[in-house]
């Protein structure tokens, strides 16, 4: 009879083992939101946005395959995005007013609640990396300017020209609203992504050059943990992309998280939700997540969003258009 529970408590240990493995890992990612339309893209430019976020998406997919961490894996695919000019982060920043590149970037661990941020960047290549840094190894969650540039080499950070992330495309895009008086681009082309590990831990990261002809140090949604970036494992992980000030206003990101939490309801209908209140008051954009199940979000209030997922069954989607 002791050797009968003894092998019925094995058969369970198993089905619970397989039942946790079942909740896996996943990755999702975002490249921007705005007017994105098809008319307006040529094929090789599509293939080249295409190609840019699958190499995101295998870079964060294979470290968690290999029983990587999620925060490696949002730090790697956002990496890559940072360093394309396609995307509006790292090397492809839009320019402020006085023609200079001003980043911003956040990341947020769901296991601990533990964060970092930083604004104003000017000289760090790959701001994810910086906010990481200032998550990990300060007893802060947001430097900016200077004060966070130094913090940067104090941990052996190379910095660099700011004119070296200029492109000649963001700076003809810049004249151009400044000849029009306008700081609101068609295109909000922040990057991010989400990303559930095989331990079960969330991490959400999100970095962007912000607003085209911006002024007076603007600062928008993506490096104020709740607004543009929000983890937590008992609920989600979420990176907006838009119209940062509106997602200030709605606190879009943990909004999202709150209403998992307390109304019980679903990521994907929660997002919804969000979304609604951030247009009903006059603003546009799209959030990605992935809830503590692996159950993944892609939704958007505006006519495209650069964004895919890998899943750990390997079910992979790439989508930029409506």
């Amino acid at each position: 009879m002791k050797k009968k529970y003894t092998l019925l408590a094995l058969i369970l240990l198993i089905i619970s083992c397989e039942t946790v493995n079942k909740n896996e890992f996943a990755i999702v990612i975002h490249g921007g939101a705005g007017t994105i339309l098809k008319e307006n893209m040529s094929n090789e430019l599509e293939t080249a946005y295409k190609n840019k976020m699958k190499e995101a998406l295998d870079a964060g997919y294979y470290i968690l395959k290999t029983s990587g961490t999620s925060i490696d894996a949002v730090e790697a695919a956002i990496k890559i995005l940072e360093d394309s000019e396609l995307f509006n982060a790292g090397r492809g920043s839009v320019l402020s007013n006085n023609e200079e590149v001003e980043m911003d970037a956040s990341i947020m661990t769901g296991h601990n609640l533990n964060a970092g941020a930083i604004s104003g960047i000017k000289h760090i290549k790959n701001p994810i990396s910086l906010a990481r840094k200032v998550m990990e190894e300060s007893e802060h969650v947001f430097l900016s300017g200077k004060g966070a540039e130094d913090f940067a080499v104090s941990k052996g950070f190379e910095t660099i020209e700011n004119n070296s992330f200029i492109t000649e495309r963001r700076l003809n895009s810049v004249r151009n609203a400044k000849k029009r008086d306008s700081i609101q681009d068609n295109k909000f082309g922040t990057v991010g992504c989400v990303a559930l590990d095989k331990f079960g831990n969330i991490t959400s990261g999100t970095s962007t050059g912000g607003m085209t002809n911006k002024k007076w140090n603007r600062i928008g949604d993506v490096p104020i943990i709740g607004a543009g970036t929000y983890a937590n494992n008992n609920t989600c992980g979420i990176s907006s992309t838009g119209w940062g000030e509106y997602f200030i206003r709605n606190v879009v990101a943990y909004d999202i998280s709150s209403q998992i939490d307390y109304l019980k309801i679903d990521i994907n209908q929660a997002a919804k939700n969000t979304l609604k209140k951030v247009k009903d008051l006059g603003g546009s954009g799209g959030v990605i997540g992935i809830d503590k199940n692996g159950n993944v979000m892609m939704d958007f209030n505006t006519k495209g969003m650069y964004r895919g997922y890998i899943k750990s069954d390997g079910e992979i989607k790439i989508e930029i258009y409506q």
